[in-house]
């Protein structure tokens, strides 16, 4: 059997109401947003005394999330360097599609989103560009040429 489809991207974060903030103004909607302390999500994520905070995001067209957590215990673990570098191992961004992808750069700038390189035309095909927003999340924005 195959997989059925991507469910979601999880992204640890410190300010969850910043990020939260973030991807509203990138497009995605808001699902929900819960505490968590049962202890299944220790089980699932092998970490003990487990309360977090959880958000769902959903883009528009409804088939990608982005689910936030904020752990209040055991306090997050800051991973090495900070700003790491796109060609650092692990996963280092998630890329969305855009129609203007200017205005988008604008608008996320108002939430601290810094270009991490430039907007850069890939042959006739897209614009692209990476933005660093808050807590150093990286995400990729693609809009397509006519």
């Amino acid at each position: 059997m195959t997989i059925q489809r991507m469910d979601n991207v999880l992204i640890v974060v410190a300010d969850l109401d910043a990020v939260i903030a973030f991807f509203v103004e990138l497009g995605m909607e808001l699902e929900g947003r819960m505490r968590l302390e049962e202890r299944w999500v220790e089980r699932v994520i092998g970490v003990d005394d487990v309360r977090q905070e959880i958000a769902m995001l959903r883009t528009p067209d409804g088939h990608g999330r982005i689910e936030l957590a904020m752990f209040h215990t055991p306090e997050a673990i800051s991973a090495e360097p900070k700003d790491a570098p796109a060609n650092t191992l692990g996963i280092r961004r998630v890329m969305f599609a855009v129609d203007d992808i200017d205005d988008v750069i604008a608008r996320l700038r108002t939430h601290g989103a810094e270009l991490v390189g430039e907007v850069a035309r890939f042959e006739d095909i897209y614009r692209l560009c990476y933005v660093r927003g808050p807590e150093g999340i990286v995400v990729g924005l693609a809009e397509q040429l006519n």
